[in-house]
């Protein structure tokens, strides 16, 4: 089992390059969320208004650190021809006593129903099992997106659970949780 995610890190599939946020990505990171905006702001706190290419560029300096130093493994997601920058997804909140990781993500909106987001988590997993170790690998999402609900029970991750007023929607109100899990066979 590895106790850490080397920097540089990259992942490829079929169609797509995963890797680790560069501060070069900056003006692909504001352009994805600029596009997607709309859709984003539904779910996502950090997403209320188009940031600026300089905080876009802060952004990733402060993603790039936050990888280099272990505490936060944030993952930019290209298509590979061109090379265009569609969302991102990430390792988060890894423990590594268990050892078991959280996945998050987001798709710019003209790459969304093409099924890009399941081959990036697909990915993601194995190599969070296979080359980390990971015994449980975690999906949380709000319990009214049901686009988000779909990609882990394309992936067969197994629902675990809704947690009832867990968490806050970006409006303020209450909002449920669901949990979805893949769970390593461990001998």
């Amino acid at each position: 089992m590895k106790t850490h995610i080397p920097y540089p890190f990259e992942l490829r599939t079929e169609r797509l390059v995963i890797r680790s946020p560069r501060e070069a990505d900056a003006p692909g990171l504001r352009l994805a969320i600029a596009e997607s905006i709309d859709a984003l702001r539904l779910w996502m706190p950090w997403a209320q208004a188009v940031p600026a290419l300089e905080e876009s560029q802060a952004n990733c300096k402060k993603a790039v650190t936050a990888f280099k130093e272990g505490r936060d493994h944030r993952l930019h997601l290209f298509l590979k021809d061109p090379l265009t920058f569609i969302g991102c997804s990430g390792l988060h909140d890894i423990d590594w006593r268990v050892p078991k990781v959280e996945i998050g993500y987001w798709v710019r909106t003209s790459y969304s129903g093409k099924g890009y987001i399941t081959e990036a988590i697909r990915e993601i997993t194995r190599y969070a099992i296979e080359e980390l170790g990971m015994n449980r690998v975690e999906i949380r999402m709000s319990a009214g997106n049901t686009k988000s609900r779909a990609v882990p029970e394309r992936l067969g991750f197994t629902f675990e659970g809704q947690l009832r007023n867990d968490d806050r929607h970006v409006d303020g109100t209450l909002r449920d949780t669901c949990i979805y899990a893949r769970i390593r066979e461990v001998e």
